[in-house]
């Protein structure tokens, strides 16, 4: 006997999940449309001024020696119009020509430079002494900066960087870059080491130094103990598009790219204009 063949109504399951799935791909191209034009109208300011160079009859140079390595750049430049911008270097530069380092974008000026001078208690900067009178000779508010190694001896790194850097007048306060925790130490050792090198420095050049670090350093472990010091801070994060009140500096990217500087540098905005830099300078 020939066996009866049964078939099952499966096309209106098939329908219901074909549809479910047409929903769920629509959702998530909607969401994704949205989150596209949202980023591209909070850059519209970047980017307008970055398609500016490809549209104009521009050298591939001139667009790469103007161009800031991202559109998040020119969007926090943007944003503080009237501060004052300076840059910091060190030996990662390499040769710098001064005499073209002048402005940023052919549109802000750089009034002022910090330069490593030290690295811990016994390493000078291969480029600090031609760094240091370069900028001077381009008429650029100058100022030095310590690397701090936590596990070496503060009085000791401090000797060597009162020896490297003779401020003068017109020159920024020392600073004091700290951005690593101690292997050897405990916290509340670091703390007194920096505490060492701070008041040395500060009882040789008459002036109080500032301290370097991280937006997550220092408010992890600066902000309480050191609240007497103005801080400079560094954060590239694409959130952090303008510059805290309680900052004095703020490093915003280390990918700028600036005349008479063959490698990316990092840029700064000071808290204040010209005037008001040249106020905090040592008498």
């Amino acid at each position: 006997m020939a066996r009866k063949t049964t078939y099952r109504k499966t096309t209106s399951k098939k329908t219901g999940r074909s549809i479910f799935s047409r929903i769920l791909r629509f959702i998530s191209f909607s969401v994704f449309a949205l989150l596209f034009v949202a980023i591209i109208y909070h850059y519209r300011r970047g980017l307008a001024y970055y398609l500016g160079f490809k549209s104009n009859k521009m050298s591939e140079k001139e667009i790469e020696d103007k161009r800031l390595s991202d559109i998040r750049n020119f969007q926090v430049l943007a944003k503080h119009e009237g501060k004052s911008i300076g840059l910091d270097v060190s030996e990662y530069q390499g040769k710098i020509s001064w005499s073209y380092v002048d402005t940023l974008e052919q549109k802000y000026p750089l009034d002022f430079v910090f330069i490593r001078a030290t690295v811990g208690r016994d390493r000078k900067d291969f480029q600090f002494k031609r760094n240091w009178i370069g900028a001077k000779k381009n008429n650029m508010i100058r100022g030095a900066y310590h690397y701090y190694r936590p596990n070496e001896n503060s009085i000791e790194q401090a000797d060597l960087f009162i020896k490297t850097v003779k401020l003068e007048k017109g020159d920024l306060p020392p600073v004091l870059d700290i951005e690593k925790l101690p292997k050897n130490q405990s916290l509340d050792s670091l703390k007194k080491g920096l505490k060492r090198w701070l008041l040395k420095v500060e009882n040789h050049y008459k002036v109080r130094p500032i301290i370097y670090t991280g937006e997550r350093y220092y408010s992890d472990f600066l902000e309480d103990e050191f609240g007497e010091y103005l801080f400079w801070i560094a954060n590239y994060n694409f959130y952090r598009e303008k510059i805290e009140d309680e900052w004095l500096f703020w490093q915003f990217t280390e990918k700028a790219t600036v005349p008479g500087i063959e490698r990316t540098v990092d840029i700064n905005i000071y808290n204040g204009d010209l005037q008001q830099l040249q106020y905090i300078t040592v008498d």
